[in-house]
């Protein structure tokens, strides 16, 4: 017996259980056929779609109309992956043109004030709005764990769960205030693994007592103010789940301890399923009817066009063939819908022309808050040399590493960090040149090294170095896998020691620029050191501002000074 076609009025339910990405700053062919012959319901922005508010306003405005025309019941949501700090599609342009940069959470937590995380989030609220942007997939409420986490590190908030889980309910709370929904992720919690699940499967040995005890903590405090999303991670709980099904797949984890244990209600979206924790074994396809399968309302799918047709034409056959049930997803569409009502709202709402003059002045208030914002989160590394400012007399040499990748999270995936042959090229990148424009605005002469692994220190650099009024030194995850910075770092040190005596430490500093754990693991160098948390340009501009005096160090580092056995 033939198995029966889905009508349209099907189709169009089974289109709003995904969010899909697309290439490019304008409407893809790929994209206008998801939303009119797919039915597709929700869109991710990513950093290849953003160029300036007024051209996004643009984007969202096509795609809305394209939804529109296409029979669409309720406006899409536009979603985006916003967290500030390093993971900042909106803003991360180096034009200026889009959003505002504001620091992430661990730069957040650092300056101790959880009134500072709403207004930025209130602010970023207004600028994704204005956009026409409704969900942004923040907050982190990872609770990182180990300082090894190539992943979430300082997109975390910090190792203490109670913690995490009040600036997670801030941030939260003030999305939902300027109408965006905030989407809290990775549940049930990707802090405690060294494994980045972008490229394979993290398998974190935390039974459910422990899970409780910390990973769920700030989880369990958004969910009882009802936010509006929660996202699920791809990592494996054996002793939870009892085998190693991806936590996004897992009925236990989706509907079980997320719905069951913790009465959430409210709307849960996965993570990219072409992550290799999932795509390696299951497929991005095989993965969006697993997700569906385990409760998940939404399966979010980033990239790839035939990814996204094969993942609903996977789920139209599973509906066709029982495994999943047109009557669960029609329970899991009211959740959508409500999501869509508060958020999204009206054709009208998302309809609206650019406003222009209301953009360039949040801009304007933004600038002001965002560098304030940062210079409350550069702190001092405690048990380290007492800062004090350097002298802007005579010539400074500044040393940052060579760039590497981070993770795929934060990379730029269309950034040129290698030449034509594959290999890695010794580059600054554009932060760490802002970092010496800034430096150099300061003082007469600046000497800027890149440095790399097996850097040996010249005849040259020695001169350098003998001769400077100020030496300040730049880690980038200089732990573990990148301790070769530190050890550089040491060399430095001794010859500036060597040369002129312990006095001369007095004229240095090293300043971590990306999650504190290196300069924290490396204990007391004999020089000042400081971290930013983040190697964003308004970050180093606001450390360069407290090297040299002119802005108090009041941070205060939030995570333990502890490292991982």
């Amino acid at each position: 017996m033939a198995t029966p076609s889905l009508s349209e009025e099907q189709k169009r339910e089974i289109g709003q259980h995904f969010v899909f990405g697309f290439h490019g700053p304008e409407v893809s062919e790929d994209i206008k056929t998801l939303i009119t012959d797919y039915y597709l319901g929700n869109v991710i922005l990513m950093k290849r779609n953003v160029q300036s508010i007024a051209q996004v306003h643009r984007l969202v405005h096509e795609l809305q109309s394209l939804a529109k025309d296409a029979g669409h019941v309720r406006p899409l949501m536009i979603g985006i992956d916003q967290e500030n700090g390093l993971v900042s599609a909106f803003s991360s342009i180096p034009s200026g043109e889009a959003g505002t940069q504001f620091p992430g959470a661990m730069a957040l937590a650092a300056t101790g004030s959880v009134d500072l995380a709403s207004e930025v989030s209130a602010a970023t609220a207004k600028e994704l709005r204005a956009a026409g942007i409704n969900w942004a997939y923040s907050p982190v409420g990872d609770v990182n764990s180990d300082p090894r986490n190539p992943v979430i590190g300082v997109r975390s908030f910090g190792d203490n769960a109670d913690e995490v889980g009040r600036y997670v309910e801030a941030v939260s709370a003030a999305l939902t205030a300027g109408k965006v929904a905030p989407s809290v992720k990775h549940f049930p919690g990707h802090g405690n693994t060294h494994i980045d699940s972008h490229l394979s499967l993290p398998r974190i040995l935390v039974d459910k007592a422990a899970l409780k005890a910390t990973e769920l903590v700030p989880f369990a405090r958004v969910v009882n103010h009802g936010v509006a999303s929660v996202m699920t991670g791809h990592m494996a709980l054996p002793l939870v789940t009892g085998d190693d099904t991806p936590c996004s797949l897992s009925r236990v984890i989706t509907t079980d301890l997320l719905r069951g244990e913790l009465g959430y209600e409210g709307v849960i979206v996965t993570d990219c399923l072409e992550m290799e924790a999932v795509a390696e074994k299951y497929g991005s396809e095989g993965g969006a009817v697993l997700s569906l399968q385990a409760g998940a309302d939404v399966a979010m799918i980033c990239h790839t066009f035939t990814r996204h047709v094969g993942a609903i034409e996977a789920t139209y056959a599973a509906v066709q063939d029982g495994r999943l049930t047109m009557a669960a997803l029609q329970a899991s569409d009211s959740r959508i819908a409500a999501m869509k009502d508060k958020f999204a709202g009206s054709w009208e709402d998302v309809l609206k022309p650019f406003d222009a003059d209301r953009a360039a002045a949040l801009k304007k208030e933004h600038r002001v808050l965002s560098a304030s914002a940062y210079a409350a989160s550069i702190s001092h590394i405690p048990n380290t040399r007492p800062f004090a400012r350097l002298s802007k007399t005579g010539p400074a040499v500044l040393f940052t590493p060579r760039m590497e990748n981070i993770n795929p999270a934060v990379d730029d995936p269309e950034g040129q960090l290698r030449d034509a042959a594959g290999r890695l090229r010794n580059t600054a990148g554009p932060s760490y040149v802002a970092f010496a424009a800034a430096v150099a605005q300061r003082v007469p002469a600046l000497e800027h090294v890149v440095y790399a692994p097996q850097e040996e220190v010249t005849d040259a650099l020695k001169v350098k170095l003998r001769t400077s009024g100020s030496i300040v030194f730049a880690t980038r995850n200089g732990y573990e896998r990148g301790a070769w910075q530190v050890e550089y770092l040491r060399q430095i040190i001794a010859e500036v020691v060597r040369a002129g005596g312990l006095g001369d430490l007095e004229k240095m500093v090293a300043v971590s620029t990306c999650g504190p754990y290196d300069l924290l693991a490396a204990g007391n160098l004999g020089v000042s050191e400081i971290a930013t948390y983040e190697f964003t340009i308004t970050a180093l501009e606001a450390a360069t501002a407290a090297i040299y005096g002119e802005a108090a160090i009041g941070g205060r580092i939030p995570v333990k000074t502890r490292t991982a056995a």
